[in-house]
């Protein structure tokens, strides 16, 4: 692990994914005592609701045993977290422990319920799109993370081989 780099915030990021999605499941689910498929409408394109996905995102895998769906969990979780300890960039790390967080309490959730809680009804009209919770929303500002640093890097490795080979870096390319 390299020291620094983001480390505490990491850590403090990912903690707080997964403190932020455990509370709104705790406060919904054992204090406001939702049923599933409890829906109340929120916006004309966002319903609040209570269903058990017992698959991988967006539903995918659900048709696997549960031991097959925690192998996938557990395997992308280790794959995370290894990529998470060898990083040396904090953005990364950042965006990697915010996705681990969310993760990890979507993963407790197969343990504790029957599938992973999803609150967040996303639709337009007839047409739905998806039903998410806190820790999908996380997993997906890590991702974007990852994306946005991964865009930065490759921009500055075209940059660095235009300038060894000679060409002008912010002329446009014929």
């Amino acid at each position: 692990m390299h020291p620094g780099n983001g480390l505490r915030l990491s850590l403090a990021l990912g903690v707080v994914a997964f403190a932020l999605d455990r509370l709104h499941k705790y406060l919904t689910i054992e204090m406001l005592h939702w049923p599933p498929g409890y829906t109340r409408p929120l916006l004309p394109f966002l319903d609040l609701t209570l269903i058990y996905n017992t698959g991988v995102s967006y539903g995918l895998l659900s048709a696997l045993p549960f031991l097959a769906v925690a192998a996938v969990v557990a395997v992308a979780l280790v794959a995370l977290i290894v990529w998470w300890a060898r990083s040396s960039s904090a953005l990364v790390r950042a965006g990697l422990a915010i996705c681990i967080g969310g993760a990890a309490s979507n993963a407790l959730d197969r343990l504790i319920y029957p599938g992973v809680a999803d609150f967040f009804w996303l639709h337009f009209g007839d047409l739905s799109l998806f039903v998410f919770n806190v820790a999908d929303a996380a997993i997906s500002v890590g991702v974007v993370m990852l994306i946005l640093v991964q865009r930065k890097d490759a921009q500055r490795l075209e940059s660095a081989q235009l300038k060894k080979e000679g060409a002008p870096v912010d002329s446009p390319q014929p």
